[in-house]
């Protein structure tokens, strides 16, 4: 066939989709909504996906991490009103750490301390953590405002502080906290700086008698002046004193390749010096190859959900175009008649097809682009459109509208004229 003739057999398919003017719109609305749908699934699972890999990386692909776990609690501690218990990593693991393993850039200390922070009648309750002025260098958080802690901090034993931006907008929501003095515990501290917002996972919550995930850094020898190893808990009547040395420790790590031998190393120098399993060692570069591997499986399986509904709308394209050929059996007596052949009876049906799937693919990809961001505006999650999923989605579309155009057509083209001219 040449373009015209392409051209006429594009009119007179759109022509004859025209007769049925609801039939058709509900046909091409199944392919909108099935087009609309892949693309959206998409979004979210890339949008998911992202959240979770830029919270890997900013613990640093580079890093080890070290954390002090509680153990389980003894389920019969009997009437004791107060009990203390020691656990977590401790000043001995920092310093064998930081003298056996090569391959090891610097080692941070974090030490977690338990208190409110106020200013005036303002009061929140987030991590305070007293740390070294190389936590910010390795753990990749930007400064928004002033600076972070500094080595003459930590030497003097300052009471400085550098806030979180959930904690700076809460305690001075109509001014810049740079400057001003907050009240952590019993103390008061100088703020120095406030860092910008970090990236975190939608069900990142707060820790139990934490009202946000958002911290307060000091210095760690001020911490260690100020509050020491000891925490006090009061529960229902009791308290609970927790003697932890640091809660945490950042190794940085020289190259990639060495910090698989650095954490299975430190796994295993942990496990001969503490009795109880009373820490983790985390590695983002693992937790990152793993978000990936599971970001793959997640938008595939949203890819299949989101496919069912191209192939519901695919089915009811091949039931439009049944019925269409039956509705249409003496004109297509009349067309044989008049010398066309198989092959002319087939493109008709398929352009027909074709132009249903196209359109509905059409208008699908204008929906999926604006799904997303409906969703992102309501929901407040994370969406993310690539350009493989309008693309694929667009090509699934029409490949449905071929696929399932191909039996009605080619039974359209099969039928005997003369029992094609005697149909009713």
């Amino acid at each position: 066939m040449n373009s015209s003739a392409w051209v006429r057999a594009v009119r007179l398919g759109v022509s004859s989709l025209m007769l049925h003017k609801l039939r058709s719109f509900l046909t091409t609305l199944g392919v909108l909504c099935g087009t609309a749908a892949v693309i959206a699934m998409l979004a979210i699972g890339e949008g998911l996906s992202h959240d979770v890999q830029e919270q890997i990386k900013q613990l640093g692909s580079q890093n080890v991490i070290v954390r002090s776990i509680k153990p389980p609690e003894d389920p019969n501690p009997g009437n004791q009103r107060s009990r203390t218990i020691t656990y977590g990593i401790t000043e001995a693991d920092r310093a064998r750490i930081s003298e056996t393993f090569p391959g090891i850039r610097r080692v941070v200390p974090v030490r977690e301390i338990f208190g409110e922070v106020r200013v005036g009648e303002r009061v929140i309750t987030p991590r305070v953590l007293a740390t070294l002025p190389d936590y910010i260098d390795v753990t990749g958080r930007l400064v928004f405002e002033g600076r972070f802690l500094a080595d003459t901090d930590e030497s003097t034993v300052s009471n400085v502080c550098v806030l979180g931006t959930e904690v700076a907008r809460h305690l001075f929501p109509f001014r810049s906290a740079l400057g001003e003095t907050i009240k952590i515990g019993r103390d008061y501290y100088r703020v120095v700086g406030t860092l910008a917002p970090r990236v975190r996972l939608k069900d990142d919550a707060p820790q139990a008698g934490q009202e946000t995930t958002d911290e307060v850094y000091i210095p760690l020898q001020t911490g260690g002046k100020w509050y020491g190893n000891v925490q006090v808990k009061m529960r229902a009547g009791s308290q609970e004193i927790e003697e932890v040395e640091l809660h945490e420790l950042i190794l940085a790590i020289d190259q990639p390749e060495n910090v698989p031998l650095v954490a299975n190393a430190t796994r295993e120098m942990l496990s001969r010096n503490h009795k109880q399993r009373d820490y983790e060692v985390v590695v983002p570069l693992e937790l990152l190859a793993r978000a990936e591997e599971t970001k793959r499986m997640f938008n595939l399986v949203l890819g299949l959900i989101a496919g069912i509904s191209l192939l519901v709308g695919g089915i009811g394209i091949m039931n439009v175009m049944l019925a269409t050929v039956t509705e249409r059996t003496r004109e297509i007596g009349i067309r044989r008649a008049l010398g066309a052949r198989k092959r002319h009876i087939v493109s008709q049906f398929l352009i027909e097809t074709v132009v249903l799937s196209v359109g509905g693919g059409l208008l699908g990809v204008a929906a999926g682009f604006l799904l997303p961001l409906l969703i992102e505006h309501f929901a407040k999650m994370t969406t993310i459109v690539t350009p493989a999923a309008p693309v694929l989605a667009f090509l699934i579309s029409a490949g449905v509208g071929v696929i399932f155009g191909i039996y009605p057509a080619w039974r359209a083209a099969s039928m005997d004229p003369v029992e094609a001219l005697r149909h009713e």
